[in-house]
This record gives C-alpha cells, sequence and structure tokens, in this order.
C-alpha cells in the first residue's frame, strides 16, 4: 500500500462512528468515576492535586473500554495499581534527571514488552509509562510521591466502586460475543441460500470461546443463557454447509435445492432468534412461519441421503439450542395466520422433529417422534485468576527474547523514542515538554499500521481538539470548576466514541487537556501552542523509529501462509483418520486440530491485513498470489468440515485406504510447509496416488472419497497459487 493511500484509509477509519457500538450508559458512568476524583480534589485539595489525581480516574476508566473478558472491576484495580507504582518510582527519580532518564527507559522496556501477555496488558503498560512522564512536571520528594501515588490509585478505586454499585449489563461483553456468534451464523444461512459455498467466517465463534473462559468464580456465577450455548454454535456451523453443498447435501437445482433453502432461511431465522435472547437475556421467540418449515412435510419435495441426515441433525441441534435457554419458548403468530403443513401425531415442538422422512442411521430420530434432547455443557473453559498469571506472563515474555520478534522490537523502540523524545521536549522552549514523549507511546504499537494509523489520527484530533477546546477558553474564560465540567464532559464524549473512530476521541482528549489544564490556570495560549507542536514532535520520532527499526509483516508471509497448511493439514488428518477407523475415532483430538487451524488461518489474516498497509514490496508472494493461496486453504478447511460434520457409526468397518490416504497426506506435509517457505513448488504427488488406491478400492460414489477429491484440488490450487511459471498464474486465478 502505497503512503498516499494508507494514509487515505487512516482518514476514513478514524472518522467513522459505529453507532452499533456506542455504550451511552457505561461512557457516563466512568465520565461520573472522573468527575467525582477531580470534585473531590478541587473541594478538599488544590487544583494542581486535581488535574495530577485525575489521570487515575481517565486512565482505570480506558482500561474498562478494553476488549477483555475479565470483570471491569478487576481491570479498573489492575490499572490503577500499575499507574500508582509508576507515579511513585517517577515521583522519587524526578529529581535526578540521569535517574528519571534510566528508569524511563527500562520502564518504557517493560511496557513494550507487555504485549507479548495481550492488547490489554499493552495498553495498560502504555498508561503507564504516560504517567510517569507526566510526574516530572511535580514537586519530587518521598512523602509528595507516596501522596500522588494513593491519589491515582484512588481514582482505579472510584472507577471499580462505580462499577460494581452501578451495573450496566453484566456479562454484557460475553453475551455480545455469544450473541455474535449466533448471528454470524444465521447470515451464514442465509447466504448459504444464494451461494452454496460461501465462506465464514470464524472469527466470531473464536471470540465466543474466549469469551466463554472464566475464573472459577465466573464460572459459579454466570447466567444460564451463558452455559452450553457455544459448544451448539460449533456443531450448528459444519451441518449447514453440508445441508447446502452441492456435492455433499442436496443437488444444485430441482425441488430439493428449494427445500433446502426453505431450511436454510428457517435456521437464519431461528439462529437470530437465540441471538437476541442471549443479547438482552430474554426468553427465545420463534415466528410461526419459521416453525411451519420445520415441520415434517405431509407432502411435497423429500430429501435423500447426506442432505437427508444433515437436514435432521441441524434439527436435532436448533432443538438443543432453543431448549438449553432455560426460558419459556414464546412462539410469535403470523400476521395472516395459515394452517400448519399436517404432522405426525406424536410430535411436539416444530423444532425438535426431523425436516424430512426417518434417518437411516442408527440413533437419530425418526418421523413422527421427537428429538432428544441433549443436555448442554455445563463445564466452563477456566481462565487463570490474577496470581497464577504471573507464571503464564512470564513464560510468554521469555517466549518473546528473540531478534526477530516484532514484540521486542516494539519495546526496544518504545524505549529509544521515549528517552529521545524526553530529551527533546526538555531542550525545546516550549512548555510541557512530557507532550512529546508521551505522543510518541501513546501511537506506538508492535505493527506499522495501527502505528500510522494512530500517528496520523493523533496528530489530527490534536488540532481540532486544541483548536475547539482553546476557542471555549479565550472566549468564555470559564472559572476552575466551569472548566472541570468541560473537561468531564469531553472525557465522557471519549469514552463514547473510543471503540470507534480514533480521530475523534484523539480530538476528545485533546479538549480534555485543554479543559482539564485550564483548572491549574495555564494560558490556553500557550497550551494550544505546546500541545500542537509537541505532539508532531512525538509522531515523528515515532514514525522515524519504525523507519529505521522495522518490524514488517510482508517477509512473514509465507511462514503464516506455511503453518496455516500445516494446521489445515493434521485438521484433515484428524478428520480422515476418524473415517479409517471408526471404532478408535477420537472427537477431541479433532477438536484441538481444529482450533489449531483456526489459530493460524486468524495468524494469516492478521499478518495479511498488516502487509497491505506497509508502504513496502512483496517479497516472495505477490498480493495476487496471496488472494489465491487463501482462497485455497480455505476451501481445503471446508472441505473437512464437510466430512466432519458425517462421522461414520463406530460400528461401521475400518477403511485401510482412508487410513492410507491420511498416512500419504500427514508425510507429504512438513515438505510442502517447507516448500512454501522456500519459494520451491508443492509436491503432492504421493496424496495423488494414494487417493488413486482409493477410488480404485471404494469408487467415487463414498461420501470421504468425493470428499478426498475436493481436499486434492485444493491442494492442487494452493500449488498452482504459489508457483511463479506462467500455468502457476493462470492456475491461481481459479477459484474452487
Amino acid at each position: 500500500m502505497t503512503w498516499l493511500r494508507a494514509l487515505k484509509e487512516t482518514a476514513r477509519t478514524g472518522l467513522t462512528i459505529e453507532r452499533t457500538r456506542l455504550e451511552p450508559l457505561v461512557a457516563l458512568r466512568g465520565a461520573c468515576g472522573v468527575a467525582i476524583v477531580i470534585g473531590l480534589i478541587l473541594w478538599l485539595g488544590s487544583p494542581p492535586l486535581a488535574v495530577a489525581s485525575a489521570f487515575g480516574a481517565f486512565a482505570s476508566g480506558i482500561a474498562t473500554f478494553q476488549r477483555s473478558w475479565r470483570p471491569r472491576p478487576v481491570l479498573a484495580l489492575a490499572a490503577a495499581g500499575g499507574l500508582a507504582v509508576s507515579t511513585f518510582l517517577g515521583y522519587v527519580a524526578a529529581a535526578h534527571p540521569l535517574a528519571f532518564v534510566i528508569l524511563l527507559g527500562a520502564w518504557s522496556l517493560l511496557a513494550g514488552m507487555a504485549w507479548a501477555v495481550g492488547p490489554v496488558s499493552g495498553l495498560v503498560a502504555t498508561q503507564m509509562v504516560a504517567v510517569m512522564l507526566v510526574t516530572v512536571t511535580l514537586p519530587a520528594s518521598v512523602l509528595g510521591a507516596v501522596h500522588h501515588a494513593a491519589l491515582i490509585a484512588f481514582g482505579g478505586l472510584v472507577q471499580a466502586a462505580l462499577i460494581v454499585l452501578v451495573p450496566i449489563r453484566p456479562w454484557g461483553a460475553q453475551r455480545d460475543a455469544l450473541a455474535d456468534a449466533f448471528a454470524a451464523e444465521a447470515d451464514f444461512a442465509r447466504r448459504l441460500r444464494e451461494d452454496p459455498v460461501a465462506p465464514f467466517d470464524p472469527q466470531p465463534l473464536m471470540d465466543a470461546r474466549h469469551a466463554a473462559s472464566m475464573t472459577p468464580r465466573q464460572a459459579r456465577r454466570r447466567p444460564r443463557q451463558l452455559r452450553g450455548y457455544r459448544a451448539l454454535a460449533e456443531r450448528i456451523r459444519p451441518v449447514l454447509a453440508s445441508l447446502a453443498d452441492p456435492v455433499v447435501g442436496a443437488p444444485a437445482t430441482g425441488p430439493e435445492r428449494e427445500r433446502v433453502r426453505d431450511l436454510l432461511q428457517a435456521a437464519g431465522t431461528v439462529l437470530d432468534a437465540v441471538a437476541h435472547a442471549i443479547r438482552w437475556g430474554k426468553p427465545v421467540r420463534l415466528p410461526a412461519e419459521a416453525m411451519a418449515v420445520l415441520e415434517v412435510p405431509a407432502s411435497g419435495p423429500m430429501l435423500h441421503g447426506a442432505a437427508r441426515r444433515s437436514a435432521l441433525r441441524l434439527m436435532a441441534l436448533l432443538a438443543e439450542v432453543v431448549e438449553s435457554a432455560d426460558e419459556p419458548l414464546e412462539t410469535v403468530a403470523p400476521a395472516h395466520p395459515t394452517p400448519p403443513p399436517a404432522a405426525s401425531s406424536g410430535e411436539s415442538t416444530a423444532a425438535a422433529r426431523p425436516a424430512d422422512q426417518e434417518a437411516d442411521r442408527p440413533g437419530e430420530p425418526t418421523g413422527g417422534q421427537p428429538v432428544a434432547q441433549v443436555a448442554p455443557a455445563r463445564h466452563a473453559l477456566l481462565r487463570p485468576t490474577v496470581p497464577r498469571l504471573v507464571p503464564l506472563a512470564l513464560r510468554a515474555l521469555r517466549r518473546e527474547l528473540r531478534w526477530g520478534s516484532a514484540v521486542l522490537r516494539h519495546a526496544m523502540r518504545l524505549a529509544a523514542v521515549a528517552c529521545a523524545g524526553y530529551l527533546l521536549g526538555s531542550l525545546l522552549p516550549l512548555g510541557h515538554g512530557y507532550w512529546a514523549p508521551m505522543a510518541s507511546v501513546m501511537v506506538m504499537r508492535p505493527d506499522f499500521e495501527q502505528t500510522y494509523a494512530r500517528g496520523v489520527a493523533r496528530f489530527t484530533g490534536t488540532l481540532v481538539g486544541v483548536a475547539l477546546g482553546g476557542a471555549v477558553m479565550a472566549l468564555a474564560r470559564p472559572d476552575e470548576w466551569v472548566s472541570a465540567g468541560l473537561a468531564v464532559v469531553c472525557v465522557g464524549l471519549m469514552y463514547l466514541l473510543m471503540r470507534t473512530g480514533f480521530t475523534v476521541a484523539s480530538a476528545c482528549i485533546s479538549a480534555y487537556v485543554v479543559f482539564l489544564l485550564g483548572i491549574a490556570g495555564e494560558g490556553w495560549s500557550q497550551t494550544v501552542q505546546d500541545r500542537v507542536g509537541l505532539t508532531l514532535l512525538g509522531g515523528l520520532l515515532a514514525m522515524a523509529a519504525y523507519a529505521l527499526f522495522p518490524a514488517w509483516e510482508t517477509p512473514k508471509l509465507r511462514d503464516r501462509l506455511a503453518d496455516w497448511l500445516q494446521a489445515n493439514g493434521r485438521y484433515a488428518v484428524a478428520v480422515f483418520t476418524g473415517h479409517a477407523h471408526p471404532l478408535e475415532r477420537r472427537p477431541r483430538h479433532v477438536r484441538d486440530a481444529l482450533l489449531d487451524a483456526r489459530a493460524a488461518r486468524l495468524a494469516w489474516e492478521q499478518s495479511e491485513a498488516r502487509a497491505q498497509a506497509e508502504p513496502v514490496r512483496h517479497r516472495g508472494i505477490s498480493r495476487r498470489s496471496a488472494g489465491a493461496a487463501q482462497t485455497a486453504l480455505s476451501t481445503m478447511g471446508r472441505v473437512t468440515m464437510l466430512l466432519e460434520a458425517h462421522p461414520p457409526d463406530r460400528s461401521a468397518p475400518a477403511s485401510p485406504a482412508a487410513e492410507e490416504f491420511a498416512a500419504a497426506l500427514r508425510a507429504a506435509l512438513p515438505d510442502a510447509a517447507d516448500a512454501v517457505r522456500a519459494r520451491q513448488p508443492l509436491d503432492w504427488t504421493a496424496v495423488h496416488a494414494a487417493l488413486d488406491a482409493w477410488r480404485t478400492r471404494e469408487g467415487t460414489d463414498a461420501l470421504p472419497v468425493r470428499c478426498a477429491e475436493l481436499l486434492v484440488d485444493a491442494l492442487d490450487e494452493l500449488a498452482g497459487a504459489l508457483s511463479r511459471g506462467p500455468g502457476g498464474k493462470n492456475r491461481a486465478r481459479r477459484r474452487v
């Protein structure tokens, strides 16, 4: 991506406000926390103390808005504790410039390494460096350090107390993540009606899994609607895909395809209703029209074979989803009631009935009988408590202590820029010299895309914010209490908009700083001049540091692609091995391989997105080849998922040909991954030979053989996409 294009994209995203992500009540609560701290200290203390203490409540409030699954009071307290320690150390060392620069460098290095633990830890650590920079402007003594550290911690305590006393949508983040997963599957079902091989982004399911990880205390207190749903959502996705697929499901045209389209539409309606119920903690309300579609038809098209089995399994899963809500089921009558199709006398809930004729596999429900309800899983994925997180964090830090680590490079850049910015700010004939390093610290991220975007957005927002704040201060000349009120309004707007347009949020922050300094009697004209000039200096330092010591994602694309290929291959091997030895099938092994494949796909997509934003030429793989390779590997994962949706009975005979195919694929994966990294052609000869032998033994009508053929086609597409010859270019344009 060129610099001009990156600038345009940054401006577009920085000014975009997503209304669906706004949380006015939560923003109001956070602003009230800042108002309480400023008001109390201004009443009981002095304006300079009120300005200094406001940072604790402000930064702790920012921590509670991050995408974390830990309780919000814990985030506020953890942020306040870290800020208090940083304040104390900064106050103690502020009187000795050399000692402070050394401390600042070491503290910034640790803050940069905190990104190894997670983005929330990295952001909180960044705030800790910022508050250390602010302390250099205040008197330094041990007693004063303790005093101001306590004020910073007090701000976090206020925010945590407000979250406990004024709960707003408890478990809202977990509910939203799970509801988003079901809403994504509802959208997937509707898209399958028009495109039977439509892709599905597993990110919502991954987010739901992260949200389901909780501490033992959370697991005991979680609502009923957050128990058991996620496992059902995981099982629904492959069934939807297998029902719609024209190869393993219903034919591409004809009456059966129309029946499948109706079932997919009804499934989308049910899943949307479930998503709404989870998001708002209400009973599931199913429209009568959808329930009528899910009844056994007395006449009309009937599904057969694998499509019928998929329909039966889909209806059973939808019944489990509705029943696992542990809430009364409400049926919404249609606007124009129509008599439902005739059904057998023994049927009960429409969502619990088979969609078509009786099943032809042992254990499947038969027509005229309700589907057996399976109790949803009650066990939670346990998340380590804060004390137990310490050894995990140390191990994460040790893993990043290598020269090629993007986190280590970010930490080194952060330390160098913080020290250089502090020294330059001190030498310039401007007040508030700490703004230059603080601007650098707040915009720097481990990747170029976010650093560049945040740097441009912060400078633009600073111009707008200080101009508006300065104009208000010049025209209205508010006193300290009015300035405090205006500062609280700005921080409330920042909390409201911080999850959307960063440019708009930066403008609110800059205006907040202008009004906050107005409490202490700072001249607005000097504030505007200093803030703009030093913010520009800090942004330039950040960009210069990344240019001199980069960590580009573009050269890593082939490594990410090779990792995804290996993970996809292990997933396919696990599924085909289950078909080769039905009695020894291990669903847990398949599940673990699927999670690894999703993680590898996410790593690829993140790297590919970052590489597109980098102003560097591709190294080893062009954008077109990367897109074709991504399509091939996505198809490979989709085909494996289709086969996973149709596991064999444990009583089925073993398949030596399937075992040979799985063994050939397993043996070819390491060499193929090495070839991707080394830019060598891929060789799938052994896999082709195993597939030919399988066809000879069992024919081409068996479902595993058809899936194996699709899988090998995807592997050939990958080889063509990565080939540098003319034939490779032509094959890279194909889509499975």
